[in-house]
C-alpha cells in the first residue's frame, strides 16, 4: 500500500511511493517552504519545471508523470485546488485554455522544454486563439473539430484557415510559419490523444520563404491558364471569382471579405478601396471585371437582409466566405478547367493567381517610372524619374498611367475572356 508523506522525512520524501494524498501532503510539506525560500508563493506562483529541477524536485515531476499520469499543472490545479497568476490567454472557453495548458505541460515533461521555449509556444498559440476569437466570434477552438462535433469538417477546417489569412495580414511571413508549427503541432497531440478528430491545419499552404507579393516558391499562372479558368465559370460567382484572384491580385482571404462599400464604380477611374493592407496599392484598379462584379452585386441584392459582401455566408459570425473555402473554389474551378496538375512543379493555388497579376503591376510600375517617366524628368531637368512619379503627378495621373499600362499587361488573359 502506498505510504502517506507522514511516512518519510519531510524535507526529503520518497516521491514515487506516494499516494496522491501523500503528493499533496509532501508539496506542503517539502516544496512550499523551498519556494518561500526562493521569493515565492506556494499558494499562487505555480513552479515551473526549470525550478523544480534545479532544486531537487525531479522525481516530484517523475512521480506525477510516470506514477499517476498527470502533470505538474493538472496536479496544482486539480489536487491542490489553487489557481495561478499565469499566462492571460484572454479567452474565457475552459476547455480550450485547459487543452493549451495541458499541451505545453506535458511537451515541457516529454520533451525537456526549457522556460523560455515554452514561454515562445505559448506566445504562439495565445496569437492564434486571439486571432480565432476574433475572426469567428467564438473562443472554442475545440468544439470545431472534437470527435463527437456537429461542426461540418469543410466549416472547421474554414474557421482555421481564416484565422492564418487574417494572422498573414498581421505578422510576417516568418513569424506566421513558427505559429502554424506550434499550432498545427497542438491539433496533432489533440488528435493522438483522441481529444480531437482532424488537424484543421493540414494542407495549408503558404509561401514560407517571404511574402507572397516578392519572390516565392509558387509561379505565376500564365495568361492561357487565366483564360481556361474564366472560359469554365458557370456562374457570376465563379467568374467574380477569377477576376478578383487574377485581374484584381486580391489575396484569397480578402476575394472572401470582399464588400461592396469597397467598390467605387460610379467614377471615371472605377477601383477597389482598402482602408488598409499589409502589401500591395491600398486602390486597385477595376481595370476588367467591372461588369462582372456589377452583375453580382444585382444577384446579392436580390437576397434577403444582404450584408454587402459579395461572397455571403448565412452560416458564418463573419457574414461572409473565408479564405479556405475560396481556396476550395478555385480548386475545383482549376480541375475544370483542366488546369494542369503542377505549374513550376506547385500545385496550382490561388497566390499563383495573385502572382499573376502581381507580376505585371511590378513590371507596368517599373516600366513606367524606368521609360515614360524618364522623358518627362529630362525635360524638367531631374535626373530621378522617381521624383517626378512620386511627387509631380498627381494621384489620379499615376492611376491613369498604370490603368493603361495594365490593361496591356492583362490583355492577352482577359480579352477572350468575355470581362
Amino acid at each position: 500500500m502506498p505510504k502517506s508523506a507522514d511516512s518519510h522525512t519531510r524535507s526529503n520524501p520518497s516521491w514515487t511511493l506516494l499516494d496522491r494524498d501523500g503528493l499533496v501532503d509532501a508539496y506542503w510539506d517539502a516544496v512550499a517552504p523551498a519556494m518561500r525560500a526562493d521569493g515565492l508563493d506556494p499558494e499562487t506562483d505555480q513552479p515551473t519545471y526549470d525550478w523544480l529541477n534545479d532544486n531537487g524536485f525531479r522525481r516530484f515531476i517523475y512521480t506525477l508523470q510516470e506514477h499517476h499520469d498527470t502533470t505538474v499543472t493538472e496536479f496544482w490545479e486539480q489536487e491542490l485546488g489553487l489557481e495561478s497568476r499565469g499566462y492571460e490567454w484572454a479567452v474565457d472557453h475552459e476547455d480550450t485554455v485547459d487543452a493549451l495548458e495541458r499541451y505545453l505541460d506535458r511537451q515541457q515533461q516529454r520533451k525537456s522544454w526549457s522556460e523560455s521555449t515554452v514561454d515562445a509556444h505559448r506566445s504562439r498559440l495565445g496569437r492564434y486563439v486571439r486571432a480565432y476569437a476574433a475572426v469567428n466570434e467564438t473562443d472554442d477552438l475545440i468544439s470545431p473539430v472534437a470527435r463527437e462535433s456537429a461542426v461540418p469538417a469543410h466549416e472547421a477546417v474554414d474557421a482555421c484557415w481564416a484565422t492564418f489569412d487574417a494572422l498573414d495580414e498581421a505578422v510576417a511571413r516568418e513569424t506566421l510559419r513558427r505559429i502554424y508549427i506550434t499550432v498545427s503541432d497542438w491539433y496533432t497531440t489533440l488528435v493522438s490523444r483522441r481529444e480531437a478528430a482532424l488537424n484543421p491545419t493540414d494542407g495549408l499552404d503558404y509561401n514560407w520563404s517571404g511574402d507572397d507579393a516578392g519572390p516565392t516558391s509558387n509561379p505565376p499562372l500564365g495568361p492561357a491558364h487565366v483564360t481556361a479558368l474564366f472560359d469554365a465559370t458557370t456562374e457570376t460567382r465563379e467568374r467574380l471569382l477569377v477576376v478578383a484572384l487574377c485581374g484584381w491580385g486580391l489575396r484569397s482571404g480578402e476575394v472572401a471579405a470582399l464588400h461592396a462599400d469597397q467598390l467605387v464604380l460610379d467614377d471615371d477611374a472605377p477601383r477597389i478601396e482598402f482602408e488598409s493592407r499589409k502589401n500591395g496599392p491600398g486602390s486597385v484598379a477595376l481595370i476588367y471585371g467591372q461588369g462582372v462584379v456589377e452583375d453580382r452585386i444585382r444577384e446579392c441584392a436580390d437576397e434577403t437582409d444582404w450584408s454587402g459582401y459579395l461572397f455571403p455566408s448565412p452560416r458564418s459570425a463573419s457574414g461572409h466566405r473565408t479564405g479556405g473555402t475560396i481556396r476550395n473554389w478555385f480548386d475545383e474551378l482549376a480541375h475544370r478547367a483542366d488546369i494542369p496538375d503542377e505549374i513550376g512543379g506547385r500545385k496550382p493555388v490561388p497566390q499563383m493567381a495573385r502572382r499573376f497579376w502581381y507580376d505585371r503591376y511590378s513590371s507596368t510600375v517599373e516600366e513606367l517610372v524606368e521609360h515614360q517617366i524618364q522623358a518627362v524628368a529630362e525635360e524638367q531637368g531631374s535626373a530621378s524619374a522617381s521624383v517626378v512619379w512620386d511627387d509631380y503627378l498627381s494621384e489620379d495621373r499615376r492611376r491613369e498611367l498604370r490603368r493603361e499600362f495594365m490593361r496591356e499587361k492583362l490583355s492577352d488573359a482577359f480579352d477572350s475572356g468575355g470581362t
